[in-house]
C-alpha cells in the first residue's frame, strides 16, 4: 500500500518516537479516493504510569485500555466534548506511552489537527500499520531541525512534570 512505518518505528520509547516523528507524513485516507499527506511539525511525549501527566498514571482504564498494547497503535480521546485528540501509543506491551501530535504544516493546536483529519472514536485503537484509513510515512521533505520545550497544559500534574521539555517541534516550520 505504501511505504508506512512499521511496528519497530513505534515499538520504542516515546522520548525516541517523538524527535523521529517530526517531518514524517501522517497519510489519511478520506474514502471515495482521497488520499491527503500532513507533515507533523509538533509532537509531545507522554511516558507510561509514573509521568503524572500521562492518561495511563491513573492506571489502565476504559479509556487508556489500548495504551498497553504497545506500538503501532492509534489512541484518541475527545476533549471539551468537541474535539478528537491523536495520539500513536508507542513502547512495548504493558508500558503505556503515547505520542500526541500537535501540529502539521498548516494547522497548528491539537484540537485543530483532529478536525483537519476527521477523526472520531471509531479511530480508537486502529493499527498504524494495517489501517486503510491512517498511516504514517517517511517524507521527502528537508529534515527539520527539532526544538524542545515544556508540555502545554500539564499543570495539573505538577511542576516537575509540567516542566519537562518533552514536546519536540520543528524549529524551521514554514
Amino acid at each position: 500500500m505504501s511505504d508506512r512505518l512499521g511496528k519497530d518505528f513505534f515499538c520504542r520509547d516515546v522520548l525516541e518516537v517523538c524527535p523521529d516523528l517530526i517531518g514524517k507524513n501522517i497519510v489519511r485516507s478520506f474514502g471515495g479516493g482521497r488520499v491527503e499527506r500532513f507533515t507533523i511539525t509538533e509532537v509531545e511525549a507522554y511516558q507510561g504510569t509514573a509521568d503524572l501527566a500521562c492518561h495511563a498514571s491513573k492506571g489502565r482504564t476504559p479509556r487508556t485500555e489500548i495504551m498497553f498494547h504497545g506500538g503501532a497503535h492509534v489512541y484518541v480521546y475527545l476533549i471539551y466534548g468537541m474535539y478528537w485528540m491523536l495520539n500513536f501509543v508507542t513502547g512495548t506491551e504493558g508500558e503505556p506511552q503515547a505520542a500526541l501530535v500537535r501540529g502539521v504544516v498548516g494547522c497548528y493546536g491539537p484540537g485543530r489537527v483532529g478536525r483537519l483529519l476527521q477523526l472520531d472514536k471509531s479511530f480508537y485503537g486502529e493499527g498504524l500499520t494495517t489501517s486503510s484509513r491512517l498511516w504514517v510515512e517517511p517524507s521527502d521533505n528537508v529534515i527539520p531541525i527539532i526544538k524542545t520545550a515544556p508540555r502545554i497544559g500539564v499543570g495539573y500534574a505538577g511542576e516537575y512534570w509540567s516542566n519537562l521539555p518533552w514536546r519536540f517541534y520543528a524549529k524551521n516550520q514554514p
